[in-house]
């Protein structure tokens, strides 16, 4: 359940620390790098660029018009639980075109994050075959976009076609309690699931 274990040394004498690794996943523009820097307790690292004319007709920007930037390969931050579990934080890139980059970004994965947008909620489609076709836990997280129709989340459910079992979440992520709140969904969902395999 944990992909790296680290021996910090303290007053007291050896403390062993464990990592967990948690990803942030979902489409092109669902707040994956605002999670990220919300949640953080350090200045989060992003790859984020411009975008440019190149992306013309290759992004789509269809309910997120305004979007200025993207990210092109990962944003990562941390967060420390307790005085013993450290847990990393990876917002993988949303195009298709790095897809290819979620292999390795999920080696190691105890759990995921799908974030979704209930204006584009198709994009979810993809990210959640990733998750299930790997066995990774995961659970999805309904980002309320303002101006965005608001669905309950059964009714998100049926339209993903998810399992009962996956918990479907309605959050803000500029909000650091709603975006911790996701954390603790996705944290009890993996126990749980542990305890029961």
């Amino acid at each position: 359940m944990v992909f790296a274990d680290s021996d910090h040394f303290g007053s007291a004498g050896i403390q062993t620390v464990r990592a967990v690794k948690l990803l942030i996943a979902g489409g092109f523009g669902v707040g994956k790098t605002t999670m990220v820097s919300t949640i953080s307790e350090i200045t989060p690292l992003r790859t984020e660029e411009q975008l440019t004319e190149r992306s013309i007709g290759v992004d789509d920007l269809t309910g997120i018009e305004g979007k200025t930037t993207t990210t092109v390969a990962l944003d990562f931050g941390r967060l420390t639980i307790g005085s013993d579990v450290v847990m990393y934080l990876f917002g993988t890139p949303g195009q298709d075109r790095f897809w290819f980059m979620w292999d390795e970004l999920s080696t190691g994965a105890i759990g995921a994050i799908v974030l979704a947008d209930t204006r584009r909620l198709e994009a979810c489609f993809a990210p959640v075959d990733f998750f299930e076709s790997r066995g990774i836990p995961f659970i999805l997280a309904v980002n309320c976009f303002d101006g965005a129709d608001i669905y309950y989340e059964d009714e998100i459910r049926r339209a993903l076609d998810l399992p009962s079992t996956i918990p479907v979440v309605l959050c803000d992520i500029r909000e650091r309690e709603s975006a911790k709140h996701v954390l603790i969904c996705l944290l009890e969902y993996i126990m749980a699931s542990t305890i029961s395999s």
